[in-house]
């Protein structure tokens, strides 16, 4: 067996090995069961668990659903009587969390042939802790259709959809509700930085049409037409495209191309089992099902792309995807929910006065383009500032003690939370609602003063 990453402090590859012989042991047979809990949609979940028990088949696989911070929060609160073999989800930052407070084992699996790296970003977990199968990168899909009937221009990067032209065309679902979605915001963060990025987000998210509470919202409303552009995971737009819907997918330069993840869980019930399915997903037969039309995932497996579908990218060639941006999934798991949190207070529960602001200041920024007027430009640059405000800086949201604040995920803004919490909360709806109201404002008065 080989693992692919770094060799191990000795006391750490001692518990190491200790781990994997217990694991990788031919004295025990292989269990009468598995359980998985994963955010994967059963598109994802249904092929992989079919092709594995034809392979196993004295070996039902039971699946959990669950969105990637409900999947985090049920291994932590069942974890003194766990039942539950693996964890399988998008989000690395889940897996860095749950390896912090010890609830995953660490494995060496049976597979050759994947490197270290894809793009900037390790395949694997250097302590052997959860493991890279697929690859996924963020960026823009949109309804071919629905843009030549719009007259609407092709976006290519995140900036395109800050224009004007694409008020009220564009979808996104909120990070609080999709571990996806949390990822991309970081990688705009961590891309631009934090004022940047966040005035970007607003922006953007001032063109919005909704926004959405569960990620697969999204490329539904782009497949359907009932907005043109998403914001998504790159295998909605190429799972949708392969399934006849007449959309397209693209990289922005500020991207992450990061792996989706597997680990086994502290005290498996069914050790064996949750080895062998490791081993499977990481196998050659358990790669070419990403090529699947409903999942349409990247493999980790660089020899795997001679068979990939037309049209399906090669990361292992194409370095540009993801380059721009070397992704810190430690300190995305810092910050969780203080990124989360703020997206909702400035964007998702105060859509309706962004996008009130954004309308005026698009009216104010096509009147000067026909009269300039330097009080008039004067008062749409405090306008566009009052949107790009954040009231809270990057430090303040790296502090693990700030970061503690944030206990308990909204569903809505009407949840309750823990003091501390609400009150932090209420100060960011209020800076929100204030600076969007007097955006509006300033960008009417603009329009005022050349018309």
């Amino acid at each position: 067996m080989k693992l692919h990453h770094r060799a191990l402090p000795i006391g750490r590859a001692l518990a190491f090995a200790f781990a994997v012989s217990s694991f990788c042991g031919t004295a025990q047979a292989m269990e009468d069961k598995l359980v998985i809990v994963t955010s994967f949609p059963e598109d994802l979940t249904g092929p992989f668990q079919a092709a594995f028990q034809e392979k196993h088949p004295a070996t039902q696989v039971e699946i959990l659903n669950k969105k990637t911070s409900a999947g985090v929060k049920y291994i932590q609160e069942t974890a003194a009587n766990n039942t539950t073999d693996l964890f399988w989800v998008s989000a690395p930052d889940a897996f860095t969390l749950l390896k912090g407070k010890g609830l995953l084992e660490p494995y060496a699996p049976n597979s050759e042939g994947i490197p270290d790296m894809i793009g900037s970003f390790p395949i694997n977990d250097p302590d052997g802790y959860f493991f890279g199968f697929a690859a996924s990168g963020y960026g823009i899909m949109y309804n071919t259709r629905y843009m030549k009937a719009k007259k609407l221009p092709l976006p290519k990067e995140w900036d395109d959809l800050k224009g004007a032209v694409y008020f009220g065309h564009v979808g996104m679902s909120a990070p609080s509700r999709s571990g996806t979605t949390h990822l991309t915001v970081e990688a705009i963060l961590q891309g631009e930085g934090w004022d940047k990025g966040w005035a970007s987000l607003k922006e953007m998210a001032g063109n919005f049409s909704t926004v959405t509470e569960r990620s697969f919202g999204v490329p539904d409303g782009v497949n359907s037409g009932e907005f043109g552009i998403g914001i998504v995971i790159d295998f909605f737009g190429f799972s949708s495209k392969a399934s006849g819907f007449p959309v397209e997918f693209v990289y922005p330069t500020i991207t992450a191309l990061v792996p989706a993840n597997v680990g086994i869980v502290k005290n498996a019930p069914h050790p064996e089992a949750a080895a062998a399915f490791i081993d499977f997903l990481l196998s050659d037969a358990g790669q070419k099902i990403l090529f699947d039309p409903k999942i349409q995932r990247l493999p980790v497996k660089p020899a795997i792309y001679a068979e990939a579908p037309e049209g399906l990218p090669n990361p292992f060639e194409d370095n540009s995807i993801g380059a721009a941006v070397h992704f810190d999934s430690e300190l995305s798991e810092g910050r969780y929910n203080v990124v989360n949190s703020l997206f909702d207070q400035l964007i998702t529960f105060r859509i309706g006065e962004l996008r009130a602001a954004t309308q005026a200041i698009h009216e104010a920024t096509e009147a000067l383009a026909k009269r300039p007027d330097p009080k008039a430009q004067a008062l749409l640059d405090e306008a566009r500032q009052r949107v790009a405000a954040v009231p809270v800086s990057e430090a303040e949201a790296n502090d693990p003690a700030f970061a503690a604040v944030f206990e308990k995920k909204r569903k809505k803004a009407t949840d309750e939370v823990p003091q501390r919490q609400a009150e932090v909360e209420q100060l960011w709806d209020a800076f929100a609602r204030d600076n969007y109201a007097q955006a509006e404002e300033l960008a009417r008065q603009a329009i005022r003063l050349v018309r």
